[in-house]
C-alpha cells in the first residue's frame, strides 16, 4: 500500500557521500583525458561532458584524493543552480568541480538509478529547497545537510523495476537527442559543402563529377568562379544584405500587469528563456500565451509557422524555427523567409556566420544586436534552383528532428507522470 515503505536518510543507504574540493582547479588548454565537471554540466539527470574543461594529470590526482567518480554515482549541484542532478553512466576520468556533491549507493540496499530518480522527484527537490542555506546572495545547500535528505526505500527488486521503467524512457529520450545531433550535423555538412567550400563547383572546375550529387542536381552548379567582395564565389551567384533577402522584424511585451493580454491566452508568445533548454533548433511550445488583445499590442503580430528566430540579447545567438504560429518579445530578430532564402538555408547560414553576428552586437550592460546592425550583413546567395534543391535535401532531416522532439516530449511527460506515483507506491510494479 502507498506509504508503507520506510523512509531513510541517504547517509544510511549510500556508501559514499563526498563534497568537492572547494577551490578552483587550474585548467590547461592542451588536450588531456582529465575533465572537470561543473554545475553547468549537470542537468535533468544527465551529465554533459562535451563542454568540460581539461586539467593536468597532477591536478586530477590531487582533486580526486577523496574519491574517484565511478559509473553509477549520482552528482548533485549545491549552488548555482541548486538541485540539479546527474547520473554517471560512463567510465571516464572526470572529477568534481566546485559546488558539487557525489553520492554512491550501497548496492546491497539501494539501486543507483533509483537514487537518481529519487533526487529528481518533487519530494527530494522540495527537501533541497528546504535545506537552502541563508546569509548568502546565492541559493545553496550546506555541505552538512547533504547527508540528511530522506527518501522512500522499497525492496531492492522493486527499486530495480522502477529504475528500469523510468530509465528506458530516459534512454530513448537520450537516443533521440543523439539522433537529432547527427541529423543536424548532416545538414550543416551539406551547407558547408555547397555554400561555404563550394565543393560541387570546384569538382566541375576540375572536370570531376561532384561527389554525392545526381546528374540533375550537379547540373545546377556552375563550373567556374567570379570575383566578389567575398573573394571568389560561384559564377552567377550574388552577394546581398540579409535584410534585402528576408524580412527581419522584432517583437514586444504587452503589459504583464494587465490580465486582458494574458488571462486565457491561446497564442504562443516566446522569450529567449524558452530557448535555453532546446536540444535542437525547433521550437515546439512556449511558456506563456497571449490573448487576441495581447497579439494586437505587438507590431509584428502573430508570425507564421516556419519563422526563424534569432535571439538578439540575453544572450545573442539562440536559434530555432517555430513549429507553430507565435509572437515574440523584444529579445528576438525574426526572419520571415521565402523561396529566395528558405528558413533551413538561413538557419544554417546564421549558425555558420554566428561570429559575424555576435561581432555586431553592442551594449554595456549586456550585448545586443539590433535589426539595424543585423540587416546589412552580407549573404552569398545561389540561384533559386540550388536553394530549392538544398531545402528539399535537408527538409526530411529536420522533419525527423521535429518528430523525434515530439516523441521525446511525450516520453518525458509519461516519465514525469509515472515518477511520483512509482516512488510513493501508488503504482506498483
Amino acid at each position: 500500500m502507498p506509504g508503507e515503505w520506510a523512509r531513510v536518510r541517504v547517509s544510511e543507504v549510500c556508501e559514499l557521500i563526498v563534497d568537492c574540493v572547494n577551490k578552483t582547479a587550474p585548467v590547461v588548454e592542451d588536450f588531456t583525458p582529465y575533465k572537470m565537471l561543473r554545475t553547468t554540466n549537470i542537468k535533468g539527470g544527465r551529465i554533459d561532458r562535451e563542454t568540460c574543461r581539461r586539467v593536468s594529470r597532477d591536478t586530477f590526482v590531487k582533486w580526486t584524493r577523496r574519491a574517484d567518480v565511478k559509473h553509477g554515482d549520482v552528482i548533485l549541484t549545491r549552488e548555482a543552480p541548486l538541485g540539479e542532478v546527474g547520473y554517471v553512466d560512463f567510465d571516464d576520468t572526470v572529477f568534481l568541480g566546485q559546488r558539487l556533491m557525489q553520492y554512491r549507493a550501497n548496492p546491497a540496499v539501494l539501486e543507483p538509478r533509483f537514487l537518481l530518480y529519487s533526487f529528481l522527484s518533487k519530494d527530494l527537490q522540495n527537501q533541497f529547497g528546504a535545506h537552502e542555506g541563508s546569509g548568502s546572495t546565492v541559493s545553496h545547500i550546506r555541505v552538512g545537510d547533504c547527508s540528511k535528505f530522506e527518501l522512500p526505500l522499497p525492496p531492492l527488486a522493486e527499486q530495480k523495476a522502477i529504475a528500469a521503467v523510468l530509465g528506458a524512457l530516459d534512454d530513448k529520450i537520450e537516443l533521440n537527442r543523439r539522433i537529432n545531433a547527427t541529423l543536424e550535423a548532416m545538414a550543416r555538412a551539406l551547407f558547408q559543402s555547397w555554400f561555404v567550400d563550394f565543393d560541387p563547383v570546384r569538382a566541375k572546375l576540375d572536370g570531376r563529377q561532384p561527389v554525392g550529387l545526381d546528374l540533375a542536381t550537379a547540373a545546377l552548379f556552375p563550373d567556374s568562379f567570379q570575383d566578389s567582395e567575398f573573394g571568389h564565389i560561384p559564377k552567377g551567384w550574388t552577394v546581398q544584405p540579409v535584410g534585402e533577402v528576408v524580412d527581419c522584424v522584432g517583437g514586444g511585451t504587452p503589459s504583464t500587469t494587465d490580465p486582458k493580454y494574458w488571462q486565457g491566452g491561446t497564442h504562443h508568445w516566446t522569450t529567449p528563456k524558452d530557448f535555453s533548454s532546446l536540444q535542437a533548433p525547433v521550437l515546439l511550445d512556449t511558456d506563456r500565451k497571449l490573448t487576441d488583445a495581447g497579439i494586437a499590442k505587438i507590431s509584428s503580430g502573430l508570425l507564421p509557422a516556419g519563422t526563424l528566430l534569432l535571439s538578439s540579447r540575453a544572450p545573442v545567438g539562440y536559434l530555432a524555427i517555430a513549429a507553430m504560429p507565435l509572437a515574440i518579445n523584444q529579445g528576438f530578430i525574426a526572419l520571415k523567409c521565402n523561396h529566395r532564402a528558405s528558413n533551413l538555408f538561413m538557419l544554417n547560414w546564421c549558425q555558420t556566420n554566428m561570429a559575424e553576428i555576435e561581432s555586431r552586437a553592442t551594449g554595456t550592460t549586456f550585448a545586443e544586436i539590433s535589426k539595424q546592425n543585423f540587416r546589412p550583413i552580407r549573404v552569398v546567395l545561389p540561384p533559386k534552383e540550388i536553394m530549392a534543391a538544398f531545402t528539399a535535401k535537408v527538409a526530411p532531416l529536420y522533419a525527423r528532428i521535429t518528430a523525434n522532439l515530439h516523441q521525446s516530449h511525450t516520453l518525458a511527460t509519461l516519465r514525469d507522470t509515472l515518477l511520483p506515483n512509482l516512488l510513493n507506491g501508488t503504482i506498483r510494479l
